[in-house]
């Protein structure tokens, strides 16, 4: 039996975790090791930022794990994903307690996310990230 682009992205979907959660914890180089260096690449941020261009998607992201600190935990609830054979993604709820330094409590967040990915010679590549705050609504 052979492995289908969905299989392949779902074996996948376990290293973009452990990179989701190396990055919560301060640790950029899982998430640098699938993140695209050639444009286009985007990011939505939580707070409403927009970054283009694959170089600025990298700095911003070894920026933002720059304020984690160890300890924290972190999930992903995947509502559905796909794939086909140069395109991926997956969208659902992140959920983490995190350590930001010079802050004395963890900080519990949950974010929307939807993430793109697509296939490079390297495997898949996160190319757009859009992540914002779950309101406290939801099914």
């Amino acid at each position: 039996m052979t492995s289908t682009p969905t299989d392949d992205f779902v074996q996948f979907m376990s290293r973009r975790l452990a990179a989701s959660t190396a990055f919560v914890n301060g640790d950029i180089e899982p998430l640098a090791q699938l993140s695209t260096r050639g444009s286009p690449a985007t990011i939505f941020g939580p707070r409403g930022n927009t970054v283009q261009g694959a170089d600025k998607v990298n700095a911003a992201n070894a920026q933002g794990a720059a304020i984690f600190g160890p300890g924290a935990s972190n999930s992903l609830e995947i509502m559905h994903q796909s794939a086909d054979e140069s395109l991926a993604y997956w969208v659902g709820i992140q959920r983490s307690t995190v350590n930001i330094s010079g802050q004395h409590q963890p900080l519990s967040m949950e974010l929307r996310v939807t993430e793109i990915f697509r296939r490079e010679h390297a495997g898949w590549m996160l190319i757009h990230r859009h992540a914002d705050p779950l309101s406290s609504q939801h099914d």
